[in-house]
């Protein structure tokens, strides 16, 4: 029997037996796998959390009962089994549903998620809520340990065991996040070990074994496996119990059953936090994400068969891994560059580093505000750290940029991964506003890249800078295949380069819309216009002394951007112009990323919807320059 099929929505889960279940988990192992194989998509994290997410929609009335899942990158099953099997073949596509839970999408989307550690605070919102509004239902929040390295996570533990409210708190302990689990919170369970009265007790349980006659050299051999075991499951729930939470577990994460009768426990309980510890495995059920679960954490298309990666044919290098590559070549003659990344070693290209310099490499886990605080104190130090992270990631730093690094000038370098658009993750992961709040930040450099060799001379500009925090952005994926064998030199600070000579109007480009803007420009050119094309390449500070310039010799000036129009590149070329007192002032068109979010699906089909192709940005520019 197909048991999948029969499901449209969790009513129809909680009709079957509980001897069924795993059967169920199996078929939707299968289907998650024939799709992601296609698709793309976080296929790892959901892999590991069938059973467990099976057994919160059995046991809980959903959607009046609320689960929360933090980032959201492992409920690919509560997408199936609430209403979104049939359209799940359209996972991560452009007008098909998302890789993460949103509002827009289901009423069982309790919050919309794509970020760590957010479980825990938002469902004490809708539980403090609900209490408020004298209502009767479950909030369940799921968070995984990877998450729990995150600084927020703890805030809403603190609150949440203070608070006295009724909420549970699912641990999912895979022991594993995108890149392994750093830190202190795995250490602190090691701490029963090194005190003094357990090594007493053990010390004497030890010796009393060996005295036993015929069993003890036996059970002697069986208790070394118990340190962990005492850690693992002692120690966690002293941990949550001095917070204020009621601890249970630890659980066997695939085990549905023993699930099932904790979570109809926790139903019982009122007035009081609970945390249920579970354990599950990372791309359980399929063997090559089982044994490399970083590698299929976001994955493209792959073989079923071979677990291999499908890659197109002449790929060219990605932008991470020059970053990657170039960083390891300045290190190399330069001791004092450390790199600093939040749980995206692998993401943002810094694994050759990582082995290269493994003493000044530092993962802080999903702590980016950390990590920017981190790089300050290493700064103070004389250090040129380097901090790795994605556009959406780096938003989360905004306060820590500006007071515990611009304040005081301190030469920390930004390597801003995945900026503008990024497809297929959507509004959370898109890196739309990065120009925006970096340009307020007294004293910053910011540059943007046209290719990979602007690039890496960028990096190394950066890295020769020292009158206060410098950023790169560049795209996700691969570059232009531009040439990477020049030299690595510094570019002059905030001067721009004209790229092809026009008339009448000028096109000033930032970073990757560069290239878009060369490929507008031949459709431009058969209509009869005849544009210039200017990189900036630097967004702080303008290029002052060739942009006074352009006022005169450019009656319409168009601004392109991966960035959102609002306060970002274009904006700041206007407020140029604004306060330069020409005599003539041309006329602005600012093109980039709207006032708005943006949903998901793969590149060429958002900058067709957005218009901004090639064809359709000549036609836009076109019209402004024709009055239309």
């Amino acid at each position: 029997m197909n048991f999948l099929e029969a499901i449209q929505s969790p009513d129809d889960l909680r009709k079957f037996p509980p001897d069924a279940l795993p059967h169920l988990a199996r078929e939707i192992r299968e289907f998650m796998i024939d799709v992601v194989s296609t698709t793309g998509g976080h296929l790892a994290p959901s892999l590991g959390t069938v059973e467990l997410t099976i057994a919160l929609h059995y046991a809980y009335n959903t959607p009046t009962d609320k689960i929360v899942w933090d980032v959201g990158h492992q409920a690919y099953t509560h997408k199936i089994l609430t209403g979104r099997r049939d359209r799940f073949e359209t996972l991560r596509r452009y007008g098909g549903i998302s890789g993460f839970p949103r509002i827009s999408e289901s009423n069982y989307d309790a919050v919309s998620a794509g970020h760590a550690s957010t479980s825990i605070s938002v469902a004490l919102g809708l539980a403090r809520g609900r209490d408020l509004l004298g209502q009767n239902h479950a909030v369940v929040a799921v968070i995984g340990d990877g998450a729990m390295s995150g600084g927020l996570s703890f805030e809403g533990l603190n609150n949440l065991g203070a608070s006295r409210t009724n909420l549970t708190v699912v641990l999912n302990d895979n022991e594993m996040s995108i890149s392994r689990n750093v830190g202190a919170l795995s250490r602190y369970l090691t701490r029963v070990i090194t005190d003094k009265r357990y090594y007493k007790i053990k010390s004497e349980i030890w010796d009393m074994l060996g005295k036993l006659p015929n069993v003890g050299k036996s059970i002697r051999s069986l208790v070394h496996g118990v340190d962990d075991s005492l850690k693992h499951l002692l120690i966690p729930g002293k941990f949550f119990q001095d917070l204020g939470l009621r601890y249970l577990g630890p659980v066997d994460g695939h085990d549905i059953g023993a699930m099932l009768e904790i979570f109809n426990s926790v139903k019982k309980f009122s007035n009081e936090p609970v945390l249920v510890h579970i354990i599950t495995k990372k791309g359980k059920g399929y063997r090559f994400a089982e044994e490399n679960a970083t590698k299929f954490h976001g994955v493209g298309s792959f073989s079923k068969t071979t677990g291999e990666i499908i890659v197109p044919k002449g790929k060219t290098p990605s932008y991470s891994e020059i970053f990657g590559s170039t960083l390891s070549e300045i290190a190399a003659t330069r001791p004092e560059v450390v790199a600093i990344t939040a749980a995206m070693r692998d993401g943002t290209g810094l694994a050759k580093f990582s082995k290269e310099f493994p003493d000044r490499f530092f993962d802080v886990g999903i702590a980016e505000s950390h990590a920017v605080t981190f790089a300050a104190g290493l700064a103070l130090k004389g250090l040129r750290p380097v901090v790795a992270l994605y556009s959406t990631f780096l938003q989360r730093t905004f306060d820590q940029i500006l007071h515990d690094v611009a304040l005081d000038g301190l030469p920390v370098v930004f390597c801003i991964d995945r900026a503008g658009l990024v497809g297929d993750d959507g509004p959370t992961h898109h890196g739309a506003f990065d120009l925006s709040f970096l340009r307020i930040i007294p004293g910053a450099l910011i540059m943007a890249p046209r290719d990979e060799e602007q690039f890496r001379k960028m990096l190394f500009t950066a890295l020769s800078y020292d009158k206060g925090p410098s950023f790169i952005r560049y795209p996700r994926g691969s570059g232009t295949g531009a040439s990477l064998t020049s030299p690595l030199k510094a570019l002059p600070i905030g001067t721009s380069e004209d790229l092809v000579k026009g008339e009448n109007v000028a096109l000033l480009a930032a970073g990757d819309f560069v290239q878009l803007a060369l490929r507008a420009r031949e459709f431009l050119v058969e209509k009869g216009i005849n544009p210039a094309v200017i990189d900036p390449r630097f967004i702080k500070p303008l290029d002052e002394h060739r942009f006074s310039t352009l006022w005169n010799e450019f009656p319409f000036i168009v601004t392109l951007e991966n960035n959102t129009i609002e306060g970002g590149f274009g904006s700041a070329l206007l407020s140029l112009a604004a306060e330069s007192g020409a005599k003539r002032f041309p006329r602005f068109l600012r093109l980039g990323l709207p006032d708005r979010f943006i949903q998901h699906g793969d590149l060429p089909h958002l900058l067709s919807d957005l218009r901004l192709d090639p064809a359709s940005l000549a036609d836009r520019i076109g019209n402004f320059v024709r009055g239309e």
